[in-house]
């Protein structure tokens, strides 16, 4: 039986079968979260993320992106995976990542256009939670336009 709206229609609920990769959203450009982090440099961070069930999905080995939102430079900014359980910190929980800074961002528009990508849950709900995610073919779209060398192949 699946759980029940308010409002008494089906609740969409996502499930880790749903989930190729985590998008973790961030309003500062790359270099402003780390100074000195540079593109093919891969880095540990701890990305703050918001309560929610969605947490107990993450798991260390999870692919994941870093997704800048915003005017400056909207988009996939580096590809990388989860590496940890998340942590709560004082009621603001944060999920480790390791994360490698790509050559040049995947823009926003440019993944908008893409019929494969053009769904995605932060197209459609930009201010939507943290984490989001990606489906396979979604996820295939971002990695599609990875060069070999920012993924460390």
């Amino acid at each position: 039986m699946s759980p029940r709206a308010e409002a008494g229609g089906p609740v969409n609920r996502l499930t880790t079968d749903r989930v190729a990769c985590w998008l973790l959203k961030s309003s500062l450009v790359p270099q402003l979260l780390s100074v000195g982090w540079w593109p093919g440099e891969e880095l540990l961070l701890d990305r703050c993320v918001r309560p929610s069930y969605r947490l107990g999905l993450m798991a260390a080995g999870h692919p994941c992106v870093l997704w800048v939102s915003g005017r400056d430079r909207p988009g996939v900014h580096a590809v990388g995976t989860v590496v940890g359980d998340v942590a709560d910190h004082g009621g603001q929980p944060e999920v480790p990542v390791r994360l490698r800074l790509l050559a040049e961002p995947i823009p926003r528009s440019e993944l908008a256009s893409d019929p494969a990508f053009r769904d995605a849950e932060v197209l459609r709900m930009p201010a939507g939670s943290n984490p989001s995610w990606l489906t396979a073919a979604q996820y295939a779209a971002v990695l599609s336009r990875v060069a070999p060398d920012d993924l460390g192949r």
